[in-house]
Protein backbone atom coordinates (compact mmCIF):
# COMPACT_ATOMS: atom_id res chain seq x y z
CA UNK A 1 0.00 0.00 0.00
CA UNK A 2 1.13 3.61 -0.49
CA UNK A 3 1.07 6.31 2.46
CA UNK A 4 -2.60 7.61 1.60
CA UNK A 5 -3.55 3.82 1.78
CA UNK A 6 -2.32 3.63 4.84
CA UNK A 7 -3.11 6.07 6.13
CA UNK A 8 -7.16 5.83 5.58
CA UNK A 9 -7.07 2.13 5.78
CA UNK A 10 -5.93 2.71 9.57
CA UNK A 11 -8.10 5.41 10.02
CA UNK A 12 -11.43 4.01 9.13
CA UNK A 13 -10.35 0.37 10.28
CA UNK A 14 -10.76 -0.96 6.69
CA UNK A 15 -8.88 -3.48 4.00
CA UNK A 16 -7.22 -1.94 0.51
CA UNK A 17 -10.20 -3.41 -1.46
CA UNK A 18 -13.07 -1.87 0.87
CA UNK A 19 -11.18 1.56 0.55
CA UNK A 20 -11.85 1.94 -3.02
CA UNK A 21 -15.21 -0.44 -3.03
CA UNK A 22 -17.02 1.98 -0.57
CA UNK A 23 -15.30 5.75 -1.29
CA UNK A 24 -18.87 7.15 -1.23
CA UNK A 25 -19.09 6.59 2.37
CA UNK A 26 -20.48 9.04 4.76
CA UNK A 27 -17.67 9.90 7.38
CA UNK A 28 -19.37 11.34 11.13
CA UNK A 29 -17.96 14.35 12.50
CA UNK A 30 -15.83 12.46 14.87
CA UNK A 31 -14.53 10.54 11.77
CA UNK A 32 -13.83 13.56 9.64
CA UNK A 33 -12.16 15.56 11.86
CA UNK A 34 -10.03 12.31 12.86
CA UNK A 35 -8.75 12.47 9.06
CA UNK A 36 -8.00 16.25 9.05
CA UNK A 37 -6.10 16.66 11.69
CA UNK A 38 -4.01 13.68 10.57
CA UNK A 39 -3.87 14.71 7.79
CA UNK A 40 -2.45 18.32 8.93
CA UNK A 41 0.54 16.24 10.96
CA UNK A 42 1.66 14.57 8.09
CA UNK A 43 1.93 17.79 6.16
CA UNK A 44 3.72 19.41 8.89
CA UNK A 45 6.49 16.26 8.36
CA UNK A 46 5.65 14.09 11.58
CA UNK A 47 6.26 11.05 10.02
CA UNK A 48 3.65 8.65 9.36
CA UNK A 49 4.97 5.90 11.45
CA UNK A 50 4.75 8.24 14.38
CA UNK A 51 1.01 8.77 13.20
CA UNK A 52 -0.26 5.73 13.11
CA UNK A 53 2.06 4.56 16.38
CA UNK A 54 3.26 1.65 14.39
CA UNK A 55 5.16 0.22 11.71
CA UNK A 56 6.11 -3.31 9.80
CA UNK A 57 9.76 -4.39 10.24
CA UNK A 58 10.61 -8.16 9.17
CA UNK A 59 7.28 -9.09 8.82
CA UNK A 60 6.12 -8.10 12.23
CA UNK A 61 4.03 -5.21 14.10
CA UNK A 62 6.24 -2.85 16.21
CA UNK A 63 4.89 0.29 18.24
CA UNK A 64 6.80 3.45 17.61
CA UNK A 65 6.78 6.47 19.64
CA UNK A 66 9.09 9.79 19.46
CA UNK A 67 10.91 8.48 21.82
CA UNK A 68 12.36 5.33 19.76
CA UNK A 69 13.82 5.38 16.04
CA UNK A 70 12.00 4.84 12.88
CA UNK A 71 12.97 0.93 11.87
CA UNK A 72 14.41 1.32 8.02
CA UNK A 73 13.76 -1.87 5.45
CA UNK A 74 17.54 -1.34 4.85
CA UNK A 75 18.32 -2.59 8.37
CA UNK A 76 16.29 -5.72 7.67
CA UNK A 77 19.38 -7.13 5.48
CA UNK A 78 21.76 -6.57 8.99
CA UNK A 79 18.80 -8.87 11.04
CA UNK A 80 18.94 -11.51 7.96
CA UNK A 81 22.26 -11.23 8.04
CA UNK A 82 23.05 -11.74 11.35
CA UNK A 83 20.33 -14.71 11.63
CA UNK A 84 22.10 -16.62 8.50
CA UNK A 85 25.17 -16.16 10.54
CA UNK A 86 23.50 -17.47 13.69
CA UNK A 87 21.75 -20.35 11.95
CA UNK A 88 25.90 -20.90 11.04
CA UNK A 89 27.13 -20.97 14.48
CA UNK A 90 24.56 -22.82 16.23
CA UNK A 91 25.51 -26.44 17.24
CA UNK A 92 23.63 -29.05 19.13
CA UNK A 93 23.92 -27.82 23.20
CA UNK A 94 24.92 -24.89 22.89
CA UNK A 95 22.20 -22.38 23.21
CA UNK A 96 23.75 -19.17 21.05
CA UNK A 97 24.03 -15.77 23.54
CA UNK A 98 23.90 -12.32 21.57
CA UNK A 99 23.86 -8.78 22.03
CA UNK A 100 22.00 -6.16 20.08
CA UNK A 101 23.34 -2.48 20.78
CA UNK A 102 21.27 0.23 20.85
CA UNK A 103 18.40 -1.92 20.55
CA UNK A 104 15.70 1.65 20.25
CA UNK A 105 11.77 -0.37 19.78
CA UNK A 106 13.48 -3.62 19.74
CA UNK A 107 12.87 -4.60 16.49
CA UNK A 108 16.68 -5.96 15.59
CA UNK A 109 16.94 -8.57 18.65
CA UNK A 110 12.76 -9.57 18.53
CA UNK A 111 13.47 -10.13 15.06
CA UNK A 112 16.74 -12.42 15.57
CA UNK A 113 14.51 -13.98 18.81
CA UNK A 114 11.84 -14.65 16.74
CA UNK A 115 14.08 -16.60 14.18
CA UNK A 116 16.60 -18.22 15.98
CA UNK A 117 14.55 -19.95 19.08
CA UNK A 118 17.98 -21.27 20.33
CA UNK A 119 19.16 -17.84 21.57
CA UNK A 120 19.76 -15.96 24.45
CA UNK A 121 18.99 -12.46 23.39
CA UNK A 122 19.93 -9.65 25.40
CA UNK A 123 19.44 -6.12 24.16
CA UNK A 124 21.03 -2.62 25.46
CA UNK A 125 20.04 0.86 24.87
CA UNK A 126 20.70 4.51 27.06
CA UNK A 127 17.36 5.39 26.89
CA UNK A 128 14.75 4.44 29.54
CA UNK A 129 11.71 5.39 27.07
CA UNK A 130 13.20 3.38 24.46
CA UNK A 131 13.23 0.32 26.56
CA UNK A 132 9.72 0.94 27.92
CA UNK A 133 8.38 0.54 23.89
CA UNK A 134 11.08 -2.31 23.44
CA UNK A 135 9.62 -4.58 26.04
CA UNK A 136 5.95 -3.67 24.69
CA UNK A 137 6.80 -4.96 21.19
CA UNK A 138 8.37 -7.87 23.02
CA UNK A 139 5.36 -8.68 24.63
CA UNK A 140 3.23 -8.01 21.82
CA UNK A 141 5.44 -10.11 19.56
CA UNK A 142 5.85 -13.35 21.98
CA UNK A 143 10.08 -12.38 21.78
CA UNK A 144 12.28 -13.07 25.16
CA UNK A 145 14.45 -10.74 24.94
CA UNK A 146 16.62 -9.47 28.14
CA UNK A 147 16.42 -5.50 28.15
CA UNK A 148 19.17 -3.65 29.97
CA UNK A 149 19.62 -0.16 30.31
CA UNK A 150 23.13 0.95 29.40
CA UNK A 151 25.40 3.45 27.87
CA UNK A 152 26.85 0.51 25.28
CA UNK A 153 28.91 -1.42 28.10
CA UNK A 154 28.87 1.03 31.14
CA UNK A 155 27.16 -1.99 33.03
CA UNK A 156 27.80 -5.44 35.22
CA UNK A 157 25.18 -6.72 33.34
CA UNK A 158 27.26 -8.12 30.60
CA UNK A 159 29.62 -10.57 31.03
CA UNK A 160 33.50 -10.87 29.42
CA UNK A 161 33.73 -13.50 26.51
CA UNK A 162 30.31 -14.04 26.83
CA UNK A 163 28.35 -13.58 23.15
CA UNK A 164 28.31 -15.16 20.20
CA UNK A 165 27.28 -12.77 18.15
CA UNK A 166 26.97 -9.05 18.50
CA UNK A 167 24.39 -6.25 16.10
CA UNK A 168 24.11 -3.01 16.08
CA UNK A 169 22.85 -0.22 13.64
CA UNK A 170 24.20 2.39 15.93
CA UNK A 171 23.75 6.44 15.02
CA UNK A 172 25.63 7.41 12.11
CA UNK A 173 24.89 10.73 10.83
CA UNK A 174 28.00 13.35 11.27
CA UNK A 175 26.82 15.66 13.39
CA UNK A 176 27.13 18.79 10.96
CA UNK A 177 24.61 17.23 8.69
CA UNK A 178 21.56 16.72 10.95
CA UNK A 179 19.85 20.14 10.82
CA UNK A 180 20.25 19.31 6.48
CA UNK A 181 18.12 15.65 7.01
CA UNK A 182 14.72 15.43 6.03
CA UNK A 183 11.98 17.13 8.01
CA UNK A 184 10.85 13.95 8.76
CA UNK A 185 13.60 12.51 10.26
CA UNK A 186 14.13 15.62 12.90
CA UNK A 187 11.08 14.37 14.81
CA UNK A 188 13.34 11.26 15.73
CA UNK A 189 15.14 11.08 18.48
CA UNK A 190 18.41 13.37 18.30
CA UNK A 191 20.64 11.04 20.09
CA UNK A 192 19.47 7.80 17.52
CA UNK A 193 21.09 10.04 14.99
CA UNK A 194 24.11 12.18 16.17
CA UNK A 195 27.18 9.98 15.48
CA UNK A 196 29.40 12.60 16.59
CA UNK A 197 31.60 15.06 14.51
CA UNK A 198 32.46 12.60 11.85
CA UNK A 199 29.46 10.20 12.22
CA UNK A 200 32.10 7.47 13.20
CA UNK A 201 32.25 8.08 17.10
CA UNK A 202 30.13 4.55 18.20
CA UNK A 203 31.99 2.84 15.60
CA UNK A 204 35.24 3.92 17.63
CA UNK A 205 33.30 3.19 20.97
CA UNK A 206 31.82 -0.53 19.96
CA UNK A 207 34.52 -1.87 17.85
CA UNK A 208 37.09 -0.84 20.87
CA UNK A 209 35.04 -2.35 23.72
CA UNK A 210 33.63 -5.32 21.61
CA UNK A 211 36.41 -8.31 21.53
CA UNK A 212 36.34 -8.27 25.32
CA UNK A 213 32.56 -9.80 25.13
CA UNK A 214 32.91 -11.90 22.23
CA UNK A 215 33.75 -15.31 22.42
CA UNK A 216 36.96 -15.55 20.31
CA UNK A 217 35.64 -17.00 16.58
CA UNK A 218 32.20 -14.35 17.23
CA UNK A 219 30.67 -12.17 15.22
CA UNK A 220 30.34 -8.42 15.10
CA UNK A 221 27.70 -7.11 12.73
CA UNK A 222 27.30 -3.56 12.03
CA UNK A 223 24.91 -1.21 9.67
CA UNK A 224 27.14 1.62 8.42
CA UNK A 225 26.01 4.71 6.15
CA UNK A 226 26.85 6.44 2.92
CA UNK A 227 30.65 6.54 1.92
CA UNK A 228 31.38 5.31 5.32
CA UNK A 229 33.10 1.83 4.52
CA UNK A 230 36.73 2.87 4.50
CA UNK A 231 36.58 4.22 7.56
CA UNK A 232 34.85 1.65 9.18
CA UNK A 233 37.29 -1.06 7.77
CA UNK A 234 39.81 1.16 8.79
CA UNK A 235 38.85 1.55 12.78
CA UNK A 236 38.45 -2.74 12.82
CA UNK A 237 42.12 -3.02 11.59
CA UNK A 238 43.50 -0.63 13.28
CA UNK A 239 42.05 -2.72 16.46
CA UNK A 240 43.94 -5.65 15.58
CA UNK A 241 40.97 -8.28 16.87
CA UNK A 242 38.88 -8.53 13.99
CA UNK A 243 39.14 -9.70 10.64
CA UNK A 244 36.40 -8.48 8.11
CA UNK A 245 34.71 -11.44 6.47
CA UNK A 246 31.86 -9.41 4.49
CA UNK A 247 30.35 -6.39 3.22
CA UNK A 248 26.87 -6.52 2.04
CA UNK A 249 25.01 -4.00 -0.12
CA UNK A 250 21.55 -3.41 0.33
CA UNK A 251 18.79 -2.24 -2.46
CA UNK A 252 20.66 0.49 -4.09
CA UNK A 253 24.41 -1.20 -4.10
CA UNK A 254 25.62 1.27 -1.21
CA UNK A 255 27.33 -1.24 1.31
CA UNK A 256 25.57 -1.34 3.98
CA UNK A 257 26.14 -4.06 6.78
CA UNK A 258 30.06 -5.10 7.69
CA UNK A 259 30.37 -8.28 8.85
CA UNK A 260 34.24 -8.89 11.04
CA UNK A 261 34.60 -11.92 13.24
CA UNK A 262 37.19 -11.92 16.33
CA UNK A 263 40.75 -13.04 16.47
CA UNK A 264 43.58 -12.48 19.05
CA UNK A 265 45.43 -9.89 18.36
CA UNK A 266 48.90 -10.29 16.38
CA UNK A 267 47.04 -13.44 14.63
CA UNK A 268 47.29 -11.57 11.11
Amino acid sequence: MNETELLFTNILNCNRLSLYLNKDIFLDKAKSFLVSSVLRRRIQGEPLQYILGKTEFMGLEFKVTPEVFIPRPETEILVETAIKIGYRLWVIGHRLKILDIGTGCGNIAISMARNLLYCEMDAIDISDNALEVALLNARLNNAKVNFIQSDLFNTYNLQPNTYDLIVSNPPYIPAVEIEALQPEVKYEPHMALDGGKDGLDFYRRIIDKTPCYLRKGGFLIMEMGFNQKDAIKNIFQKSGYFEIIELIKDYNNMDRVIIAKKRERGNG
